[in-house]
């Protein structure tokens, strides 16, 4: 066998998803689970999926599997955590696990004061309670810089609770302030199964994967062997889900996993959808830092007369995000490095804007942030995603999401009013130099980004943060 030839299931995906053909004919020879348009539901805000998120905790009588990047030592996580130990309480065979990365979970805040990270806070937890909940961490990576569990769905009894958000204070709209995500209920026995057996197979019980709410805890340098056998072992994964026809007036829903620069089905799968698309493409995404590929992909879109409207946040709405009365300190640079992306990006494609074609659409909303990402095709194709459509999920971490193929249109008008929604806070650009320009950036961050530019280091920065 050629060791570098793709495995057969990837190969099946490039197949399956040839070019020539719309997204909606690209998507049905995915493999796919039939599902009731009533049994999905999009969510409309933050609090509304906390709400959610606790109301099926308390519900839940045979699993609970939360997939996240991390779960926080702040209100909102001791908040979750309380109510997964007393599900656990409730019912006492009930199977209750958390997976999050294994590098977040161990350190502290960026910018704050060294810890042992959100890691402390489940040990406490444990040694209160009890061993009902287990909570793994996973290290995609040997450093998190270089990659990390971004995989995303949170699995209770029959139902599916799909968000790029994780657990904290923010995403969960504690204390008056959102980051805001799109958050979709699915409820459907076969899907809940297929991403609880994907946690199962994958991830539990794997030498690189230990608790994070017991002790010892092991040194990142001691699982390094077994962290290369599970990258490995990632590469191949995916979710099970049938081969059979979607019954008319189903929607088609497919679970989606990618790893890796090459042979990654949801990249794949994610490109070859908007080479589909025919008349319209909505874009999400927090980070405008867009992958090349994608790049090349919109531009032969818009050659093709295909409207595009892209999302993002304003630099204010960044996560990372200070403010100019707050001391300056060098994650600061972010935003300003992909709003200049933005704006090259704009001013390259000032025609389009100009007669409409592309509609870049800035988020702000006070101090709130803006963490959305997805996509809609057409009226019958959409992905939800933690993929942030960046080069770091697209080569760097381990990704998912969920696409949607609804050929009879029933979930159009609730993809339609949530994006009405999103655009509650957003203007359109009408033009690139709508968008600050660089050189009226703060001092600190004009002299980060001259350095960086002299030495070619921000090209590297895009692709790893």
């Amino acid at each position: 066998m050629n060791p570098r030839r793709p495995p057969l299931s990837h190969r099946l995906v490039r197949r399956l998803l040839s070019r020539g053909r719309s997204s909606l004919m690209q998507a049905e020879g995915l493999p796919a689970f039939a599902v009731a348009p009533d049994d999905v539901q999009v969510l409309g805000d933050p609090a509304a999926f906390r709400q959610a998120l606790l109301a099926l905790i308390a519900q839940a009588t045979q699993r609970i599997i939360l997939v996240a990047l991390y779960l926080q030592d702040d209100d909102a996580g001791r908040e979750v955590l309380d109510a997964l130990y007393a599900a656990r309480r409730r019912h006492p065979a009930m199977e209750v696990e958390v997976y999050v990365d294994w590098h977040r979970a161990r350190r502290g805040l960026i910018g704050k004061l060294a810890s042992e990270g959100n890691a402390a806070l489940y040990r406490d937890y444990a040694q209160r309670f009890g061993d009902g909940v287990a909570i793994y961490g996973v290290p995609v990576q040997n450093r998190e810089l270089f990659g990390v569990l971004h995989v995303k769905g949170f699995i209770i009894d029959d139902k599916v609770l799909y968000s790029g958000a994780s657990l904290n204070d923010v995403y969960l709209a504690r204390h008056g302030r959102y980051r805001l995500d799109r958050y979709h209920l699915i409820r459907h026995a076969g899907l809940a199964d297929s991403m609880a057996g994907f946690a199962h197979r994958h991830l539990r019980g794997n030498e690189a994967v230990s608790r994070l709410d017991q002790r010892p805890l092991l040194a990142t340098r001691d699982l390094q062997n077994a962290i290369r056998q599970l990258r490995r072992q990632l590469q191949d994964a995916r979710y099970d889900a049938p081969h059979e026809t979607v019954p008319t007036g189903q929607v088609a829903i497919t679970p989606l996993i990618g790893f890796g620069r090459n042979a990654n089905p949801l990249n794949e799968t994610l490109l070859t959808l908007l080479r589909g698309a025919r008349r319209r493409v909505v874009l999400f995404t927090p980070y405008f830092n867009l992958p090349r590929p994608v790049r090349a992909v919109l531009g032969q879109l818009l050659r093709r007369g295909c409207v595009i409207d892209i999302m993002v946040g304003d630099k204010a709405a960044n996560d990372f995000y200070i403010p100019p009365h707050e001391p300056f300190r060098k994650i600061g640079l972010l935003p300003y490095l992909y709003e200049s992306n933005l704006r090259r990006f704009a001013r390259n494609h000032r025609a389009h804007i100009a007669r409409g074609q592309l509609n870049l659409w800035l988020w702000r909303d006070g101090d709130n942030s803006y963490h959305v990402k997805g996509l809609l095709v057409d009226d019958e194709v959409a992905v939800i995603t933690g993929n942030n459509f960046n080069p770091r999920a697209w080569a760097l971490d381990l990704e998912n999401g969920l696409l949607l193929r609804d050929p009879a249109c029933q979930l159009t008008a609730r993809h339609e009013a949530e994006w009405q929604m999103l655009r509650r806070h957003a203007r359109r650009l009408d033009d690139y130099r709508a968008l600050d320009n660089p050189r009226h950036y703060p001092g600190e961050v004009r002299t980060l980004l001259r350095r960086l530019s002299r030495v070619r280091l921000d090209r590297l920065l895009n692709r790893l943060l």
